[in-house]
């Protein structure tokens, strides 16, 4: 029987889930995700797929088009109110993020695109609306 020695290193399975690779110059303005090279989900930041528990995940960039699934208004911890969002991504993974504009005029469907890759405080992903929605005259 074979044990192996907590002072030998031992080279991962994939390339550390993408998670720790530098991320290249021209993405900085990009938001970077998983696939798994085994079942094909997206995912954004995790260690393992959380459909097959794989471990060979690849890095790939996204087109930066998604879709509000959840925003609340978030009064805690800030001068002013902020929205806190749940954005479904084209490529099939969900990232929280900040919708830029009126709190209150941030509903499920719309349509965002990634503005800047990090908030300067906070570190998440703000997006900006694709297009106004019509809510109609008296809404």
């Amino acid at each position: 029987m074979y044990h192996y020695s907590a002072n030998v290193s031992h080279p991962a399975a994939g390339s550390a889930a993408g998670v720790l690779d530098p991320v290249p110059a021209d993405s900085r303005d990009a938001i970077v995700f998983q696939r798994c090279t085994w079942c094909g989900t997206a995912m954004y930041h995790r260690l393992l797929c959380p459909v097959c528990q794989g471990s060979e995940l690849r890095t790939e960039r996204s087109e930066g088009v998604g879709t509000v699934r959840h925003s609340t208004v978030v009064h805690r911890n800030t001068p002013a109110a902020r929205n806190v969002s749940l954005i479904e991504m084209a490529e099939g993974f969900v990232v929280r993020g900040r919708v830029m504009g009126p709190p209150v005029g941030i509903h499920s469907g719309d349509r965002v695109r990634l503005s800047t890759a990090q908030d300067p405080v906070r570190g998440e992903p703000v997006f900006q609306l694709l297009d106004e929605p019509y809510r109609g005259a008296w809404a």
